[in-house]
Parts: structure tokens; sequence; C-alpha cells
């Protein structure tokens, strides 16, 4: 593993343990969605939003250039966040970090399961993982990067 990818997974996995909410429910996956769609739509950005709490989908926005096909991977990469109880992109890394492939070395179906950035778990202190929220429809790294602004911008609102 190059020292860039370790840097990479180092910074994954300390906005994994920043980012831990006090609290979460459905008018909260409201407000992050609706701020994530608002500021997708701004940049013209070509995905799908999806926030999860359980196995409900409590918020999902498709904007245009998204496809079915985004929606699949949104899924896909929520069953890994959930799995695991950490980004989809994080498990990716650590998986990479070990020289290993995700989609045989977990000994999961790829058709479910897919370890690439864009979906992060909904983590509320002393309770543990709750949901996911996530996107898709750009590269990995870039899915990954507008939830975490997004959810670093959420989580301030709550302190």
């Amino acid at each position: 593993m190059s020292e860039d990818a370790r840097e990479v997974l180092a910074r994954v996995e300390r906005e994994e343990a920043e980012l831990v909410l006090p609290r979460f429910d459905v008018t909260d996956a409201w407000t992050l969605g609706s701020r994530m769609r608002e500021a997708a739509a701004s940049a013209g950005l070509p995905v799908v939003i999806g926030i999860t709490l359980g196995e409900a989908r409590v918020f999902h926005a498709a904007l245009p250039g998204s496809s079915a096909d985004n929606d699949g991977w949104l899924d896909r990469k929520a069953r890994v966040a959930r799995r695991y109880g950490r980004s989809s992109y994080g498990v990716g890394l650590s998986f990479r970090a070990v020289e290993k492939d995700f989609d045989t070395a977990a000994r999961l179906d790829p058709q479910k399961y897919a370890a690439h950035g864009g979906v992060f778990p909904i983590t509320i202190a002393g309770v543990g993982v709750v949901g996911t929220v996530g996107v898709s429809g750009l590269p990995q790294a870039e899915d990954h990067a507008f939830v975490v602004e997004h959810l670093r911008e959420f989580l301030a609102t709550l302190d």
C-alpha cells in the first residue's frame, strides 16, 4: 500500500470516529437529505441521495443525470456500511490495505455488496449504527467526500 493510500485510509478512519451524532430521527433525515439535495442540485451533480433508519428508507432523491444503476450502487454500498458499521469507502480501503479484493475476500455476494465510497453509517453516541446516509453517481472518493462534508455540517448544527 502506498503512502498516499495509507494517508487516505487514516483520514477516512478519523472521519468515521468524528462523525458520531448525539441523535438522529426521521425529521433529521429530512433536514440532512434536503440540504444534500439542494447542494447537489446547485452544483449540477448527477447523483441519487439516500438515507435509511434501520431497514426503512426515510429519504431518497434522484437528480437529473442519475439512473436506476445509481440506486443499485447506493443499496449495495449501504449494505456494506450497515454490515461493517463503517463507511463503505473505509471498508474498501481496509481490504486494499492488506492487498485483498473485497469482492472475493469478503465472501459476500458482489451483486448485493459494494465496498466503494459514498455511504456512511449514521452512528449515535452510546447507541451505535442506526442507519446510513449516502450518494451515488460520482467517482467513489467524491461520493464519500460529499457525504462527509454534509454530515459534518449537519453535526455542527446539533451541538
